[in-house]
């Protein structure tokens, strides 16, 4: 009867998965994870099988998933980190060579991070993992023939660890190279000080929870998590981790969306920064999609005529976008962000965990910036969403880091140079005019991202009408587009309402519209006042 070579058993967050695909590569086998099996057998994130059906119906799954694993596999397995409450189970891995890798609590919140797909650790992550551990401790040590301790150690060490507590050698085929591979830590991409302002960098990797105190800083005594109603379990975690290390943490909870982008909002923060007795010297942080970024910087940059802020992204739009850069600001009913500042935040933590749980929808939406700075910049993010749309769609991606990266990196180029829009970083806000007219036609009820795949479209049919832009790069935006479900077009009865909007938009110049066009792939450029025929025609290539 075959058998697992390794069976890791630990808490969730503790690097199973890490340290079984560095053993595997070890001894020269294959690796399996049981939550993984949970998830293509279900067809859903385990967050979503706990919310929509329940805890009982996953454990269920994990059960079985555990039985078919065990009997099958003969490599290295890794177990869900609640897979040894049930009592078969327990009885199933009698006799197996199973590993308990265990961690202290304060590293289990710094890397367990704000994956809100880890449903048990939703509201208070430092308390109920001291009651997630209380009850299952002991199991663990039941049913390990090993336990290695992960604190202060690199995957590389705890793999190390596993093979000696267990007396396996590495495989002979596999001799060192393997372990010479050096543990991925996070991408840190810097953004240039400009105009007065402080460098800060960009910080992009899993469970990174742990580095918010190090942007904070240890003379600040206050600290305000802004963050939407949807995040408000994430929010107070946060708050209380924050507190939980010695700061006056307060959250604010905002409106979702657009909806928190108003001056009543903002007046709303600061009513609560001035009763909690806020100073120049404490900071603001804000955690969730684009909206709350562009609230919190806001608030940051009006408090006190400006304290420091730190963003902390939960969605794509706001990872590439807007909490990279400095521009914050308000809507108004008559556009959007028309009211902000140019407030660099001290540092953004794109913790990529965040993502696992993004509707799809959102997810998507997101991918329209990446998109965007693939056709002003960086070609090579085209190629990676053309080879894997599907994958494109889905963090669970081949390509989701390197695009997010990519697309970090472009918009880190333009504002190190150009922080207040006089120049260069106009051609950030390719197919925004137009996206923006729409957004603020639907009330801002349309996903920004999928406002601004129809104005990428509009954008590219502009430059191809103009005689700047070839066909086959205006065709590739649609392609592109489509391949990973953002729309193409809107209504076309509402050209003249579209036409009124965009004449109140930032980038407009007196009664001057002004667009940013392509005169070819990655060479963005203005197109100031054009003929209203070729806008007319352009929009007719994107109505419905």
């Amino acid at each position: 009867m075959s058998a697992p070579l390794i069976v890791l058993v630990g808490p969730m967050g503790v690097g199973k998965s890490t340290v079984g695909e560095l053993l595997a590569g070890r001894l020269g086998t294959t690796y399996r994870d049981t939550d993984a099996d949970v998830v293509a057998t279900a067809g859903k994130p385990i967050a979503e099988i706990f919310y929509d059906e329940g805890e009982e119906r996953f454990r269920e799954l994990e059960r079985r998933a555990v039985h078919d694993a065990v009997a099958e596999h003969t490599g290295v397995l890794s177990l869900g980190g609640g897979a040894v409450l049930d009592e078969a189970t327990r009885a199933l891995l009698a006799g197996h060579a199973v590993v308990y890798l265990s961690m202290d609590v304060d590293e289990a919140v710094k890397r367990v991070g704000l994956n809100t797909a880890r449903p048990l650790l939703a509201v208070n992550p430092r308390r109920q993992w001291r009651e997630l551990m209380e009850a299952r401790r002991h199991l663990y040590t039941d049913v390990a023939r090993a336990v290695v301790a992960t604190d202060e150690r690199t995957p590389h060490e705890v793999a190390q660890a596993v093979l000696e507590a267990l007396e396996l050698p590495d495989a002979p085929s596999s001799g060192r190279e393997n372990a010479t591979m050096t543990e991925q830590g996070p991408t840190r991409i810097q953004i240039a000080g400009s105009a007065g302002t402080d460098p800060y960098e960009v910080v992009i990797g899993r469970q990174l929870l742990g580095e918010l105190p190090t942007f904070i800083g240890d003379r600040v005594k206050r600290v305000a998590i802004l963050h939407p109603e949807a995040l408000a379990e994430t929010g107070q975690a946060v708050r209380q981790d924050l507190a939980d290390q010695g700061y006056e943490a307060i959250a604010i909870q905002l409106p979702n969306a657009e909806e928190a982008k108003t001056v009543e909002v903002a007046a709303y923060c600061w009513k609560a920064l001035g009763q909690t007795g806020f100073t120049r010297t404490d900071v603001i942080v804000g955690v969730g999609g684009g909206a709350t970024t562009d609230v919190a910087g806001f608030v940051a940059a009006t408090w006190l005529r400006g304290v420091r802020w730190i963003a902390v992204p939960t969605t794509v739009l706001a990872m590439v976008d807007a909490a990279v850069g400095g521009k914050t600001g308000i809507n108004t009913a008559e556009g959007k962000n028309l009211v902000g500042a140019f407030h660099p935040p001290a540092g953004v933590l794109c913790d990529l965990a965040a993502l696992d749980s993004l509707p799809v929808n959102d997810y998507v939406s997101g991918m329209a910036e990446i998109i965007k700075a693939g056709f002003i910049a960086d070609p090579a993010i085209l190629d990676l969403v053309e080879a894997d749309p599907q994958g494109a769609r889905t963090p669970a991606g081949p390509h989701t880091s390197e695009l997010i990266e990519r697309a970090i990196r472009v918009k880190a180029e333009v504002v190190s140079s150009d922080l207040k829009e006089s120049g260069l970083r106009e051609i950030l806000n390719y197919g925004h005019t137009l996206a923006h007219a729409i957004e603020k036609n639907e009330r801002y009820k349309w996903r920004h991202g999928a406002a601004v795949s129809v104005g990428m479209v509009f954008a590219a049919e502009l430059g191809r009408l103009a005689g700047r832009l070839d066909d086959a790069t205006a065709d590739r935006h649609r392609a592109v587009l489509e391949s990973v479900g953002l729309p193409l077009t809107y209504r076309g009865d509402q050209w003249p309402k579209l036409l009124e909007n965009m004449k109140v938009d930032k980038k407009s110049r007196g009664d001057l519209l002004r667009f940013i066009v392509l005169d070819g792939l990655g060479k963005p450029t203005v197109l100031e006042g054009p003929d209203p025929a070729v806008l007319l025609a352009a929009y007719g290539e994107v109505s419905a």
